[in-house]
């Protein structure tokens, strides 16, 4: 497979703190949101939590190893908030620190470049007990926090993220129910998104105050293009919508300067965005270097009734529409369509409707499919020989394309699926925690071998 990319493209791989690390009451670590979710009966897959997950804490540094073998340049990891600050502010554990900054060197020692993500959903429940994200101080404590790590890390890391996905935080977090805190609300999910990306801002306008040269700042968003099932009218302005809540809602604000005035009558029934500033959009709208864009599939969208008649109780992902009509096309093993023009899409829609956008990195993307027991997993081969495509497609037509992140390097706790499904070219084999790379990791590897030539 012959892909051409600009000199200097990263090629890595991602995982995230709680998905991988365990060691959730070690050496000082505070509770997250997802112990305390996880905790809820029936709030995850089977009972799992991520006390344990791939215990990564503890094998960092075979796991640094793997990912020499891969080949990669780059690592996209984040940094559990907790594990730092174990209470969210105040009192900082030295142990934390110590942690990461082993496995940054050893990343360095091996030629790969450590791309820290601050936040990856994992919440202090010290700070959920206050209100969360809902609240506006967790947007300074978010601030102090990064400017905490970034003091402590930023003579060894360059890159650094805030944000991972402030969709899922807000919305699916505060909004569905479906991930940590478990809330369904309407008001106080929008507050959530609108009080991540004021952290978001406020933690870049920290961290770069005291900046070295050559470091970089971004954050990373979801980018599931909204296609309606229909060119029906209703089908049309369907999609619109789901647009606007997933991505225009993260993405005006942050590089256009404004909300849409489409977000706020969606949703005047249930909020007064009273926690709206007039400050508030200077400091979101902060410069950035890089922008990440994690992409899985497209969702087809087509338009239905409001789960909840009453518009001033509706939750703020009940915006009147259907995302299950699936076309007929392959699918994943977690039922998601494989669409990688899709990848496309969200690439040149993203730097059409931003000129002036930064250069972007893919920081996820990857698929679950059942396993054989053999390790020969052809369909994870074959869709990212396909979205590798498309991004080449997307780089081709003038995308300021700078790199490209497998999720993941290993299995994980996914989530409220727990671990039923595995994304990571490593197979994991959690009773034991015996590592056994996957045709894929192979496959990658000989492929970073060419890319590079």
């Amino acid at each position: 497979m012959t892909i051409a990319f600009p000199p200097g493209f990263r090629w890595g791989v991602a995982t995230s703190a709680y998905q991988i690390e365990g060691a959730a009451r070690q050496d000082g670590r505070g509770a997250s949101i997802w112990d305390t979710f996880s905790a809820v009966p029936g709030a995850i897959a089977s009972g799992d939590t991520g006390e344990v997950a791939a215990d990564h804490y503890h094998r960092w540094a075979a796991d640094v190893e793997l990912l020499a073998g891969l080949g990669v340049d780059a690592y996209r990891f984040s940094v559990s908030w907790s594990r730092i600050l174990p209470d969210g502010r105040g009192r900082i554990e030295q142990r934390g620190i110590d942690f990461y900054r082993r496995l940054v060197e050893a990343l360095l020692a091996k030629g790969i470049e450590p791309f820290v993500t601050l936040y990856h959903w994992d919440l202090p429940q010290a700070l959920e007990d206050e209100g969360g994200w809902r609240n506006r101080e967790t947007a300074g404590c978010f601030a102090e926090y990064a400017a905490i790590v970034h003091d402590a890390l930023g003579d060894v890391v360059s890159k650094w993220t805030t944000l991972n996905e402030p969709y899922c935080s807000s919305i699916v977090g505060y909004g569905e129910g479906r991930h940590a805190p478990g809330a369904r609300e309407g008001h106080g999910a929008l507050a959530a998104a609108h009080h991540l990306l004021l952290g978001h801002g406020m933690a870049v306008q920290a961290m770069r105050a005291d900046a070295r040269p050559g470091q970089e700042f971004g954050i990373v968003l979801n980018q599931s293009p909204a296609v309606p099932v229909t060119q029906d009218p209703a089908d049309v302005a369907a999609a619109d919508r789901q647009d606007c809540l997933l991505r225009r809602q993260f993405s005006d604000p942050l590089f256009g300067s404004a909300y849409s005035d489409e977000l706020t009558s969606m949703f005047g029934a249930i909020t007064d965005f009273s926690f709206r500033r007039d400050e508030d959009l200077a400091i979101i709208g902060e410069p950035l270097d890089y922008v990440g864009i994690n992409y899985y599939y497209r969702l087809h969208v087509a338009d239905a009734p409001h789960r909840e008649p009453d518009p001033a109780k509706r939750t703020a992902h009940d915006i009147g529409v259907d995302t299950t009509r699936l076309p007929d096309v392959p699918r994943t093993g977690m039922g998601w369509p494989v669409e990688p023009a899709g990848l496309t899409t969200a690439l040149t829609d993203l730097t059409a409707r931003y000129p002036g956008l930064p250069p972007i990195y893919i920081t996820e993307n990857g698929c679950v499919y059942p396993d054989s027991g053999t390790f020969e997993d052809h369909d994870r081969i074959a869709y990212l020989q396909d979205h590798l495509a498309a991004a080449e497609a997307a780089a081709t037509a003038g995308v300021p394309l700078r790199g490209y992140f497998c999720w993941s390097l290993l299995d994980n706790f996914e989530w409220a699926h727990g671990y039923k499904h595995r994304f990571g070219l490593v197979h994991v084999d959690y009773p034991t925690q015996r590592r056994t790379p996957r045709a894929s990791y192979h496959w990658y590897r000989s492929f970073l071998s060419t890319a590079r030539e």
